[in-house]
């Protein structure tokens, strides 16, 4: 068998799923159809839908789409079907039935942005630097019934530096899991539609402790302002810039904003629990505030933020 003779579906939705796409199309490997979400309404009242980025790549290189409501709807599955493939790559979707992801001969692989079991849920990526890891990666793993607990295919590591950013981590295991995602196929394609797999209780010692990673909601964004600074460090980077950390700002006359922080560094010399201002930088409970937005304002650095807000020092943070 070759690259040419496996007819491969791609099933994915946002940019991070592009980068297999890219490589499966510009590696001449057969992907037959692509499965991505319906078109998002978007504008102030939704009249206007925008596709997908996985879509845009789709048709701009000449690609079947199918765009599912429902993954069990069988006019769906019928369709799918008919297209007889051999393996479908799943990147960043959602879950499948398993009349979807038993219906190749070769299975279902998906790409997951985490070392597995570790990092099991919708948001592997920030929930590894809000956690402080040194290390996360990239999982191949055949889809079964519960959630990114299939059989592993292939691992391989991905360094988080200090100061990353959820940006910096999610651009490297883009490409990453790129590779991964080849060097996946082509190991299928070697072993003629079969390839080794491991079960995940292997890596599960008695003493792992292992971390989820849930959906990232509005609320999850809030800053606790009572943990130690480390804490609030890793928590700010974990989520910008997308959807950013935030916190509620109060000024001396009780009126409510909200705060977006989007970059911070450690100053341990600074402990004051309150706003602390020197030389057109600003601190709170041992960090330094770097980039900043307020409600209805673009984001800006810390000197801009201070030039434009008298009277910092007198508001308190909720």
């Amino acid at each position: 068998m070759n690259k040419k003779d496996l007819r491969i579906i791609f099933m994915g939705t946002p940019e991070f799923a592009v980068g297999t796409l890219q490589q499966l199309v510009e590696g001449g490997y057969n992907v037959v159809a692509v499965v991505t979400q319906p078109d998002k309404p978007v504008g102030r009242h939704g009249s206007v839908l925008q596709p997908s980025e996985v879509k845009k790549y789709a048709l701009e290189h000449s690609l079947p789409v199918l765009q599912p409501e429902k993954m069990k709807d069988p006019a769906f599955v019928s369709q799918l079907r008919a297209y007889d493939a051999d393996l479908q790559v799943v990147v960043a979707f959602r879950m499948l039935p398993e009349v979807v992801w038993a219906m190749p001969r070769f299975g279902t692989f998906n790409v997951h942005a985490a070392l597995l079991p570790q990092y099991r849920g919708a948001a592997p990526i920030n929930w590894a630097v809000i956690n402080g890891e040194r290390q996360t990666g990239v999982t191949t793993f055949f889809l079964d019934h519960d959630i990114d607990t299939g059989r592993i295919i292939m691992q391989r590591p991905f360094d988080i530096p200090d100061d990353a950013d959820v940006e910096y981590v999610y651009d490297g295991l883009m490409r990453l899991g790129a590779d991964v995602a080849i060097e996946t196929i082509d190991r299928i394609i070697e072993g003629d539609g079969h390839v080794d797999s491991m079960p995940q209780e292997q890596l599960i010692a008695p003493t792992t402790e292992l971390h989820s990673a849930p959906k990232i909601f509005k609320e999850t964004c809030q800053i606790d302002w009572q943990q130690p600074a480390k804490r609030i460090y890793d928590f700010i980077r974990g989520l910008s810039p997308y959807p950013g950390a935030r916190t509620t700002l109060v000024t001396p006359d009780g009126k409510q904003t909200i705060l977006k922080i989007y970059k911070a560094r450690i100053a341990p010399d600074i402990q004051s629990k309150g706003f602390h201002t020197e030389k057109n930088q600003l601190y709170i409970n041992g960090l330094e505030l770097l980039e900043l937005q307020l409600t209805g304002k673009k984001r800006m650095s810390a000197r801009d933020f201070l030039n434009g807000f008298r009277g910092i020092e007198e508001c308190k943070l909720v």
